[in-house]
C-alpha cells in the first residue's frame, strides 16, 4: 500500500466536500486507509452540511418472530437454523400500540412493525393496516419492514397511513448469493420499486460485517445512490450461534465506524441511521457515530438482541449538542 500525502489527501477531501467526481477506488482507499480523524473530519462536515444538527430517532416492534422460511445465513429467526431465538405469531393490537406509545415517550419520531418470514398472510396484513392507522393517531409516522410485498399489499398499507416502508438490500448484488438463497435480489429490487412508485417514503440499507469487502462496500452504496432512499439503515453482523455466520468475529469498531462514513460521503443527503450491532460492535466507541456520519438512530432493542438504554443514547445525542 502506498500511503498518500496530506496534500494527495486534502485535495480528495475538498473535492468529496464539493461534489466533484471522484473514482471509486480513490473513495474506498480513503476511506479504509486514511487516519480515522480525517475519515471523521470529511463525514461530519458532509453531515452538517446536508443533514443539519438532528438526530431522527426511530424504534420497532418485532411484531411476529421466528419460523422464517428463508435461509439468509446471518438471522436467528430463520427455521434452516438452531438458535433459540423465540417463536410466535402476530402480536394483537393493543400490545403493538402499547410499545408504541413508549417508543413516543422516548423521543421517537417513527415506529416501525417488523414480521418475520418472507411476506405476511392476507389476514395479517389487513390487521397490521389497523395497527398503522392506530400507531399515526398516536402522533408517530408509521413504518414498517414486512419482506417482499407487492405493490397491492404497499397500497393498502399506505391507504392506511403507512409513512415509509424499510426493506434492505442487505449487502451488494455480486455478495448476495453468499448471504441468501431463498429469494433474489431482484426480487427485493421490485418491492422497492413498488415503493417509490406509490411515493411512500423509502428505508434501504443493510448488514455489515458478512465477509464482504470494500469493494462489495462501495458496490452497494452506488446501487443506493441510484435507488435513492430517504434513509439508509447500517446494521453490523452479531454472530448468533447456530447460524452459518454465527463464528464470524464482530467487526473491528473503527472500521464499523468506516463504513457509517462511506455511506454518509456517497450519500450525502440521506439519512444515515446506525440500527442493529450498535451496541454490540461499538461498544465504547458509539459515541462516535456522528463524527462518522450518523444523523438517525435506531432506539431501544432489535429484534431478537438488546440494545442500548435509551437515555445513555439521549445523554450522547445532547453531549454533542444535537437535537432529536
Amino acid at each position: 500500500m502506498v500511503l498518500r500525502s496530506d496534500t494527495e489527501n486534502k485535495d480528495i477531501f475538498d473535492a468529496l466536500i464539493t461534489g466533484e467526481p471522484v473514482p471509486d477506488d480513490t473513495v474506498v482507499e480513503f476511506i479504509s486507509t486514511s487516519p480515522i480523524h480525517q475519515v471523521f473530519a470529511l463525514a461530519s462536515e458532509l453531515r452538517a452540511r446536508y443533514r443539519g444538527n438532528k438526530v431522527d430517532l426511530c424504534s420497532i416492534i418485532n411484531a411476529k418472530s421466528g419460523k422464517c422460511p428463508e435461509d439468509c445465513k446471518y438471522c436467528a429467526q430463520s427455521i434452516h437454523y438452531q438458535t433459540g431465538a423465540e417463536s410466535y405469531g402476530l402480536l394483537d393490537r393493543e400490545r403493538i400500540l402499547e410499545q408504541a406509545r413508549e417508543a413516543k415517550k422516548w423521543g421517537a419520531k417513527r415506529f416501525c412493525i417488523v414480521t418475520s418470514g418472507k411476506r405476511p398472510s392476507p389476514k395479517e396484513l389487513e390487521r397490521i393496516a389497523d395497527c398503522i392507522a392506530s400507531i399515526k393517531e398516536i402522533g408517530l409516522l408509521p413504518c414498517a419492514t414486512l419482506g417482499i410485498l407487492s405493490r397491492e399489499d404497499l397500497q393498502l398499507l399506505k391507504e392506511a397511513g403507512l409513512n415509509r416502508y424499510h426493506h434492505n438490500l442487505e449487502t451488494s448484488r455480486s455478495f448476495f448469493p453468499e448471504v441468501c438463497s431463498t429469494h433474489s435480489y431482484d426480487e427485493k429490487l421490485k418491492t422497492i420499486e413498488a415503493v417509490k412508485e406509490l411515493g411512500l417514503s423509502l428505508c434501504c440499507g443493510g448488514i455489515f460485517g458478512l465477509g464482504e469487502d470494500w469493494q462489495h462496500r462501495m458496490e452497494m452504496a452506488r446501487e443506493l445512490k441510484r435507488i435513492g432512499p430517504d434513509s439508509v439503515p447500517i446494521n453490523f453482523l452479531i454472530p448468533i450461534k447456530g447460524t452459518p455466520l454465527g463464528r464470524r468475529p464482530k467487526l473491528n469498531p473503527v472500521e464499523a465506524l468506516r463504513v457509517v462514513a462511506l455511506f454518509r460521503i456517497v450519500l450525502p443527503d440521506a439519512e444515515v441511521r446506525v440500527c442493529g450491532g450498535r451496541l454490540q460492535v461499538l461498544g465504547e466507541f458509539n459515541s462516535m457515530i456522528f463524527m462518522a456520519g450518523a444523523d438517525g438512530l435506531l432506539v431501544g432493542n432489535y429484534l431478537t438482541q438488546p440494545g442500548r438504554v435509551v437515555e445513555d443514547d439521549l445523554r450522547i445525542i445532547r453531549a454533542q449538542g444535537l437535537s432529536y
